[in-house]
Parts: C-alpha cells; structure tokens; sequence
C-alpha cells in the first residue's frame, strides 16, 4: 500500500506544560511527528511520557503551551481530535467478562458504526492479529499477549490516522512481542503516525523514524536512533565477572582506558565503559591482569541505543530499573 505523507506534522506540540499544584511534571516539551512516521518517547521512570500522552489523547488538559493531533487543537477542538486517535495504555481495557469478538463489536458501535459494519470491522481484525481461534471466547480465558494484541485491535477499529502505544508490549513474551512489531510496522506502511513510549530499546530501535529522549519533564536530546548512537560513539569494552565482589576492582581497572568513568551492572555482573582511541582486547585484559580480576568475558562492541539512553539521562535503561 501507498504510504501518502502530507506537509502538515501528524502530531506537533509547542511548549506543552502540566503542573499539579507547584510541582511541574512536564515542561516545555516541543514534539513534530511527521505523517506516516513512528515517534518514540524515551525517558526513565517518571519523565513524564505518559503525561504527554495523555495531553496529546484529550484525557488531560495542558497548563502551558499547545498541542495539534491531526490538524486539530487538543484543548478546543478535543471530539475531533478523539474521532482521529487511537490509544492502548499499559494495561488492557477490554471487557474480560466479553468475548474478543464482542469487545471489538462493542467499541465500534461506540463509534458509531452501523451493526453490519461493526461486526465486519471486528472481523478484519480479529485476522489480522491472529485472534480468530479465540475470537469467540470470553477475554478471562486469554494470555497476556492474546489481551494486548486485542487491546491494540480495539484502538483501530475506527482506523484512525493516528496511533498511541503507552508501553504495548510491557509484560509479552518475546515472540508475542515480535509479532506485535510486524503489525505496528505494517500500520505504519500503510500510512498510520505512530507516537510509542516503551521501555524496551530494542523496540524503539527496531520501530522508530525519530526518537525524542524525555527526563524530568523535559526533552533532552531527540534525532534518529542511528544519530543518537553517534551521539556517544565510539566502542564500549563490557567485561561479565563471576562476583558482584568484583565489579569495584573491574572498572577501577578499566578506568585508565575509559574515556569516561565505567558504569556497573551488579544485576548483569558487567562493567562497561566507553573506550578511548587505540585500546585492544589484549590492552584490557592485561589491565585486568593487573588489577587481578578474573573476567568470565570481554567483549568490544559499537554503541547502542542503550548506551545513548544511559549517556543522555544519566538512568540505566527503565526494565533495568525495575528488575534491580
């Protein structure tokens, strides 16, 4: 299918601000996501992507700046920016005691489609995300990953141009998670804008057109992820060890090599740190000899999307965070 872009960006945001009494949990954040594209919005724990979302979606109302989703104001002009957008939080909101068939049926009459058409539309995608064996069984009885992909058919059921993922795939297991992937990226081909929020890298990597990194409520750095990576270029040297004991001694050793400080993984049992121009493998471990830390492995590899993420913010990964 043709993807047809227009001029116009499918979702722009200048100054967008939200504050609860004085405590501002979103400020200034500027956001041009071009039709036809996927935008993902990165940041720790609390940066405030799904504020943002919410902003964007009309389920919260701005306390600063301005928002546009598909040519249409999100504070004055809000029912038609709702009959343009799709969203799918992080959790499900279907209706377990429904079957999947009744669920997608249900939120299309919402819709206003007519019943013959309602019961067509869950049909297409009932297929389409491999939900036909289990179309006529209540949700109750379905896996986590059969109720996101459901959840993500409910939010296209009016095909909208407009798409909102906060966090689809947290909790799926990484086939169901790969299989998401190839249907949001065959949306996106056929002409779908995409706005995700993810805790997975990889996800964004693999997804995303542009990428805008969020911390504290601000936007700190934003570009493609190939142009993030250069951002921190270079090559990382990773050494996995036996003992958590010995992570102080490893990136003591590593420190003179590094063209910033190391950074320990106690969960992983990795020191990585960015290496300066020159340094081998055979440079590592001799300082490694030195210091009298044995090394389970050393690998050299490019900067990734992590590294970035943990240049940028100063945070490990978010699912690093919650798994520690």
């Amino acid at each position: 299918m043709t993807v047809h872009r227009t001029n116009l960006p499918a979702i722009s945001a200048t100054g967008l601000g939200k504050r609860y009494d004085d405590r501002w949990v979103l400020r200034d954040v500027d956001l041009d996501v071009a039709a036809g594209t996927v935008l993902g919005l990165l940041g720790p724990n609390g940066a405030g992507k799904t504020t943002t979302v919410r902003i964007l979606t009309t389920l919260l109302r701005p306390d600063a700046g301005s928002a546009r989703v598909a040519g249409f104001d999100v504070a004055t002009e809000d029912a038609r920016v709702r009959a343009r957008v799709g969203l799918a939080g992080q959790a499900a909101t279907v209706d377990e005691l429904l079957t999947g068939r009744a669920n997608l049926e249900l939120v299309g009459r919402l819709y206003k489609l007519g019943a013959r058409a309602a019961r067509a539309r869950a049909g297409e995608l009932l297929e389409r995300f491999s939900l036909t064996d289990g179309a006529d069984r209540l949700v109750r009885t379905y896996s986590g990953g059969m109720r996101r992909r459901l959840d993500l058919a409910a939010s296209l059921v009016a095909r909208v141009p407009v798409l909102f993922l906060d966090e689809p795939t947290t909790g799926l297991d990484p086939r169901s998670r790969n299989e998401l992937w190839d249907v949001l990226r065959e949306l996106v081909d056929g002409g779908t804008t995409l706005l995700l929020t993810t805790q997975y890298l990889e996800e964004a990597d693999r997804l995303a057109d542009r990428i805008a990194v969020i911390d504290a409520g601000r936007v700190i750095a934003r570009g493609t992820p190939s142009e993030l990576k250069a951002r921190v270029g270079g090559e990382r040297v990773v050494v996995t060890l036996r003992s958590e004991d010995q992570l102080a001694a490893a990136a003591g050793a590593l420190a003179p090599l590094a063209a910033e400080p190391p950074h320990a993984d106690a969960r992983a049992l990795e020191v990585t740190a960015p290496v300066t121009g020159g340094t081998t493998l055979l440079g590592v471990v001799r300082a490694l000899d030195d210091a009298e830390v044995p090394a389970a492995d050393i690998a050299l590899r490019s900067a990734t999307l992590d590294d970035a993420f943990l240049t940028l913010t100063g945070h490990a990964t978010p699912e690093l965070e919650e798994a520690a």
